[in-house]
């Protein structure tokens, strides 16, 4: 009996201690591998989607900053501190004689920056300044510049090298030797800076590489003269387009748009009309991601009068346009 008991016991025992049968073994393999490649899917899918919303945040971000900064200069046009007639001021570049009083010309030439009384220019699909782009990028094709002339709109410290204004309600001087014109009471009149940007856009950014950049030449001042200094602004913008809203008749309504450039905002051309005044800028810009991203698909652009295309090369773009209206543009 007692051996009996044990034989038994001893087989209960190994019923116990038994393993997974090949079949049990080889079906939890597959449910394993199952969810090992969902998750994995599930994680490239999400990784995947993470780097198309990073890429068009980031292309928005530099659309976003980019139109500010542009905005921000072509709102204040005419802004000459307590005046916004540029015709009043002594010292602007007149016809047949660039710089009147003589002041520090900058190498984008005197007329860059004392034509006080076309306060917003520009090249249609070109580059038309005396100053070349930062080298060695070139500026790029099919892209407009544009120019734009005005004062701080807070009264600043006099500053001897720096080109200022002084204005009155009704007049104002230029000047560069941080002493206020003769003809202005201090008390009665402000001190602001002169405020000249001309935006483009070169083909490469000096920062980064072959990535095309919205620039800036500036109006500064360096060991005491006016200098014009470069800056980059926004890399990543790849075509800025520009059309100016124009009242020809001084009614304070806008009669057409034109492009930068147009015969009736030059007085160097004969269809100029004398009373033409840039009321409106609408502005286009189309910019692109700085990293690749295979597999986008980009549509056809069209910003302001150039037919872009379809862009090649495997990077994201997006194309936005803004309407402004300049302030201070008003008879």
């Amino acid at each position: 009996m007692k051996r009996n008991d044990n034989m038994k016991y001893t087989r209960g025992l190994r019923r116990t201690d038994a393993g997974v049968t090949l079949v049990e073994l080889m079906v939890a393999l597959a449910i394993g591998s199952f969810l090992i490649i969902g998750a994995v899917q599930v994680y490239n899918q999400s990784r995947q989607a993470f780097v198309i919303n990073e890429s068009i945040a980031r292309v928005q971000e530099t659309a976003q900053f980019a139109m500010d900064t542009i905005e921000a200069d072509l709102r204040m046009a005419s802004n000459w501190g307590r005046s916004s007639r540029g015709d009043s001021i002594e010292g602007r570049s007149l016809p047949g004689d660039t710089n009147p009083l003589g002041l520090p010309a900058t190498d984008c030439g005197a007329e860059w920056a004392l034509d006080l009384t076309r306060p917003i220019v520009g090249s249609n699909n070109g580059y038309d300044l005396a100053c070349g782009p930062l080298g060695p990028a070139v500026a790029q094709p099919l892209s407009d510049t544009v120019t734009v002339r005005r004062a701080t709109v807070d009264a600043q410290l006099l500053t001897p090298g720096r080109l200022q204004l002084q204005t009155t309600r009704i007049q104002g001087e230029l000047f560069s030797d941080g002493t206020v014109p003769d003809a202005f009471d201090p008390l009665s009149s402000a001190t602001h800076n002169l405020l000249v940007n001309s935006y483009y856009v070169a083909t490469s950014s000096p920062l980064i590489g072959a990535v095309p950049t919205l620039r800036r030449k500036s109006l500064a001042v360096v060991g005491g003269v006016p200098t014009v200094v470069d800056q980059e602004v926004a890399p990543g913008v790849e075509n800025l387009q520009l059309q100016f809203g124009v009242d020809v008749d001084r009614d304070n309504t806008i009669d057409r748009y034109v492009n930068p450039g147009d015969a009736i905002l030059d007085p160097d051309e004969a269809g100029f009309i004398p009373g033409a005044r840039v009321m409106t800028a609408r502005i286009w810009l189309v910019v692109r991601s700085i990293d690749r991203e295979p597999g986008v698909v980009n549509k056809e652009h069209k910003p302001g009068d150039v037919d872009l295309g379809i862009p090649a090369g495997d990077f994201r773009r997006l194309q936005v346009s803004k309407t402004v209206l300049l302030r201070n543009a008003r008879t």
